[in-house]
């Protein structure tokens, strides 16, 4: 009777567009964040005119434009919470405990 092969199995971690594009594992995290609250922010903003969220968020014709057009880049994340908080929303970053690192596993085929 034959030896059965062994291979080893890991869980790996969730791959996102940054993972793709070569950023690290920090900086992809920071950017999944920043597009999350930035989608948000501009879904609630939809609601006012420029010239209102101005007034809101105490920024320029120029700001607003690019906030509303998607240019993430020009924000940082501090920015996106006040805008967010001046919008009525209560923005959080959450943490959780680690998960358990779990060791790779023999498996028999």
């Amino acid at each position: 009777m034959p030896v059965p092969k062994e291979r080893r199995v890991r869980k790996q971690r969730e791959r996102n567009v940054f993972d793709d594009l070569g950023f690290s594992q920090a900086e992809a995290e920071v950017l999944t964040i920043k597009v999350e609250l930035h989608s948000k922010i501009v879904r609630r903003a939809k609601h006012y005119k420029q010239s209102d969220l101005q007034k809101l968020l105490h920024e320029s014709q120029p700001r607003i434009s690019d906030l509303m057009r998607g240019k993430i880049a020009k924000f940082s994340l501090d920015t996106l919470f006040s805008y967010a908080r001046a919008l009525g929303m209560r923005p959080e970053i959450r943490t959780h405990e680690p998960v358990r690192a779990m060791p790779a596993v023999a498996v028999h085929a």
